[in-house]
């Protein structure tokens, strides 16, 4: 018999991917969600599908994720983003792999691999190919970090990992990158100043400039052709953005004097 299962969502304003996601967790055993100030048709969209709704403010990604999972009331937490969706193989697979768990074997979690959509074209190289997250875990073992950004869970014990893919609809239009690359690097940004953080004049350019050398060259996002050169510069702009708003920040507080 499975143990049950409870899936974690947080949201704001996501009517465009919400019930994508919901309909790929109609086999588990409860959805929550807790929601930060939606004004559309996302907590109707939410209730139509059952899940427990919990309102409060925005805290970060990782204190929001946080009380997502301690909101559910089933041990074994599968933690999703509104814009994900859980294939049928990835179901079967979580579905199999606790069926035979066995808490002696030291497993408390397991890692999920990203499939992940750019601007409506599917991404295999650039870095994303590869790339596994923690997503599935027991509750009483581990929860996400205080983290605004960059949230991780920290887990007690071993983890494997599952190889069906966990569908991630990233960043669907221009009008999505330039909102999102705005508001993320604005608290990107915080997140660098908060841990003492001071960049030079160069660091923008360093920085912005190595992440297009590594998602292009390194990991080969070359052979994702046009798309590959697009999500490159997106994420080379994002990093420049992040120093360079910290850096004008540093320079303001301290009346211009910030590194040279």
């Amino acid at each position: 018999m499975n143990p049950p299962v409870s899936a974690a969502i947080i949201t704001k304003n996501e009517q465009a991917n919400i019930e994508r996601c919901l309909k790929s967790l109609a086999w588990v055993d409860e959805i929550v969600v807790v929601d930060s100030g939606s004004t559309d048709q996302t907590l109707d969209i939410c209730r139509r599908y059952n899940c427990r709704v919990v309102e409060g403010p925005w805290l970060g990604y990782g204190p929001n994720k946080r009380l997502a999972v301690n909101s559910t009331s089933n041990d074994w937490v599968l933690a999703v983003d509104a814009d994900e969706e859980v294939t049928r193989e990835l179901a079967r697979e979580i579905q199999a792999v606790l069926s035979s768990h066995r808490p002696e074997s030291g497993v408390n979690g397991y890692k999920i691999r990203w499939r992940s959509m750019y601007l409506g074209k599917w991404i295999r190289h650039s870095g994303w190919s590869s790339f596994y997250k923690l997503k599935l875990f027991r509750r009483s073992k581990g929860n996400y970090t205080e983290d605004v950004m960059h949230e991780t869970v920290k887990l007690e014990g071993k983890f494997g990992r599952l190889s069906s893919p966990l569908n991630h609809y990233t960043y669907p239009d221009r009008a999505t990158v330039a909102r999102k690359m705005e508001a993320n690097t604005t608290m990107a940004a915080e997140v660098l100043w908060s841990r003492g953080k001071r960049p030079g004049r160069l660091a923008p350019y360093v920085h912005g400039g190595w992440t297009f050398l590594r998602m292009y060259v390194l990991k080969v996002g070359f052979l994702d052709g046009g798309i590959g050169l697009v999500l490159a510069r997106d994420y080379a702009r994002t990093v420049y953005l992040k120093y360079a708003k910290c850096r004008a920040r540093a320079r303001a507080t301290e009346g211009g004097t910030g590194r040279p």
